[in-house]
């Protein structure tokens, strides 16, 4: 026993020094560990929000596209319904019914949202932009999708018999003819058809609108966290 004691007063520097170069190596490795894995969240966040960007960017270009297509049909049945009574009837409204008469698809490019949510939305480190990412993805999309399939839906159970009964020539989004253009014209259940279509697309037109805007949000807030 006084000889293990005699050599642990001899050695105990050594033994410390030991435990301390261990300790320091543990500390290290866990230090480089951390380091490690922040490095490679840092670089998927950067990765993820750049593709993020480019598929909002998609997303307004056709988002703006059916916009347009929208507000120009929202804008001919104000000219239609002015132009109806008046005899002889324009030679413009079949030209206007092409364009008044049809529906808008989009589909949003989302790929790299999706993989995001499998990776985890706490992937992005801005609680703002995770807001604005699940508000776009979750409720903008959602009320865009709803307000065009409400558009499409009126098209097919609305427009689709009037079509089949009423019209000898239906070129679409571009020449729609009437029988009996006449008659057409001055039936009033007609006429409130193209009213009731025109409510349904400026919902839609509104939900575009607010979704192009959630876009040029989000992506001002992804180049400020990109800088």
């Amino acid at each position: 026993m006084k000889r293990i004691l005699s050599i642990l007063k001899e050695k105990w520097p050594e033994y410390i020094l030991e435990i301390l170069v261990i300790t320091i190596g543990i500390l290290g490795a866990f230090a480089l560990n951390n380091w490690n894995e922040a490095r490679i969240a840092s670089e998927f966040e950067e990765e993820i929000l750049s593709l993020i960007d480019k598929n909002l960017e998609q997303d307004a270009v056709l988002l703006s596209e059916e916009l347009s297509k929208a507000k120009q049909a929202i804008e001919l049945t104000d000219l239609l319904l002015e132009q109806a009574n008046i005899n002889p009837l324009n030679d413009s409204l079949n030209f206007w019914m092409g364009k008044i008469i049809s529906f808008e698809r989009f589909k949003s490019q989302s790929s790299a949202f999706e993989v995001l949510k499998s990776k985890g939305i706490e992937s992005i480190s801005n609680k703002n932009l995770q807001l604005s990412l699940i508000s776009y993805y979750d409720v903008s999309l959602f009320e865009v999708e709803r307000g065009l399939q409400d558009v499409e839906y009126s098209f097919v159970t609305d427009w689709t018999p009037v079509i089949k009964e009423h019209f000898k020539i239906f070129r679409w989004m571009n020449y729609h003819e009437p029988t009996d253009p006449q008659t057409f014209f001055k039936t009033p259940s007609h006429i409130v058809l193209f009213k009731l279509y025109k409510d349904n697309r400026e919902s839609s037109k509104r939900h575009i609108e607010s979704a192009l805007e959630k876009i040029h949000e989000i992506r001002h807030q992804i180049k400020q966290q990109l800088k």
